[in-house]
């Protein structure tokens, strides 16, 4: 997949070059003495729109980051300091007290809502607590995210604690926060202590990225719930990374983390990121109504602060909806998918059907 230069980071091709054809045609017309050199150019311009239609927003600055993420769907990279680490740390034990506890299973009010074991703020009942977290961890983050992302805002910050034994997070995909075929949304995973597999580190399906569960929200069916034990058994990469360092990952990336088998806390920050000059997105399904529907939300950052992802959200505009009815999968299919394109890759048009994608209003 082609990715625009890095100062080409808000506009397609696409637009571009209908936007400025004029401008590009009048400047060859000026500058060209023969007529054949004008054609020449001319066709040299088609070929080139016809090639770069659909190309995706840009994710990381650096280029061979840039190619790395798209192969992989992530990155490990040096990210904060070990004075930001122990900062970032004091203040989780210093702003606990103000937690007011996360919303359990019971409290849910879903028949057969999970018992989750570890700890991460986005659920906690302290609205005030989860805002306060959130400028904590933005306000030490934003210079390392404008070092490595290209132009990204954040919606969701939490700190993730696994005590002893407990905190395993099931394989999944993060939700879907924004038009996955349009850009990719992240998640920057920062570790506060050394991270292994002995204490529940991150481990991810390299290359699963778009491939999978394209609709994604708390209630939603997901497509590869039957074979999860099969992924985890066979398909994971562990992140083990030193305190301070940090993964940048696709949200629709497949990963899972186990338990914590250390004596010690495992304590991480996550924080979620999507470009900024595009609407977040949230898709809700409420299966005691209607099963087959999802209702598109525009939402905010202040949605995420209010949130609770077994509720009916309030407030949100709705701007789709859409039958989908999920079926799982096999691992045939899943190792099939796996070597097809993303779901965000253009489907191959032939040379006609360019011409009018270039040429129509």
């Amino acid at each position: 997949m082609l990715h625009w230069p890095k100062n080409w980071l808000k506009c397609g091709s696409r637009h571009f070059l209908k936007q400025k054809r004029p401008i590009i045609f009048k400047t060859l017309t000026f500058i060209s003495v023969h007529a054949k050199m004008q054609a020449y150019i001319y066709f040299a311009i088609l070929l080139l729109t016809l090639i770069q239609i659909d190309i995706m927003r840009r994710v990381m600055v650096d280029d061979k980051l840039e190619a790395q993420f798209q192969r992989d769907g992530y990155v490990q990279i040096p990210f904060i300091t070990k004075e930001e680490v122990a900062a970032l740390k004091q203040k989780f034990y210093d702003t606990l007290p103000k937690s007011g506890g996360q919303i359990t299973a019971g409290e849910t009010g879903v028949e057969g809502a999970n018992f989750i074991t570890y700890d991460f703020t986005f659920i906690d009942k302290n609205i005030l607590y989860k805002k306060e977290v959130f400028k904590i961890i933005t306000d030490y983050f934003k210079p390392h995210v404008e070092k490595w992302l290209a132009d990204y805002k954040p919606i969701i910050a939490n700190y993730i604690r696994k005590k002893t034994d407990t905190g395993e997070v099931p394989l999944h995909e993060n939700w879907a926060f924004a038009d996955e075929r349009k850009c990719c949304t992240v998640s920057i995973w920062c570790p506060l202590v050394d991270s292994s597999t002995e204490n529940g580190t991150l481990q991810v399906v390299p290359g699963s990225h778009k491939r999978f569960g394209e609709v994604r929200g708390p209630m939603i069916p997901w497509e590869l719930e039957g074979i999860k034990d099969e992924i985890i058994a066979d398909y994971l990469v562990p992140m083990n990374l030193t305190a301070g360092n940090a993964v940048i990952l696709d949200d629709s990336i497949v990963h899972y983390s186990a338990i914590n088998k250390t004596n010690e806390l495992r304590l991480a920050i996550q924080l979620i990121l999507i470009p900024s000059e595009v609407p977040s997105i949230h898709y809700h399904m409420n299966p005691a109504e209607n099963p087959e529907q999802v209702n598109v939300l525009e939402v905010d950052h202040e949605f995420y602060m209010q949130f609770n992802p077994w509720k009916q959200p309030e407030g949100a505009k709705v701007i789709r909806q859409f039958k989908y009815q999920p079926r799982g999968i096999d691992i045939a299919e899943f190792n099939m998918r796996m070597k097809k394109p993303r779901f965000d890759e253009p489907q191959p048009k032939n040379f006609v059907e360019k011409l009018k994608a270039v040429f129509s209003n």
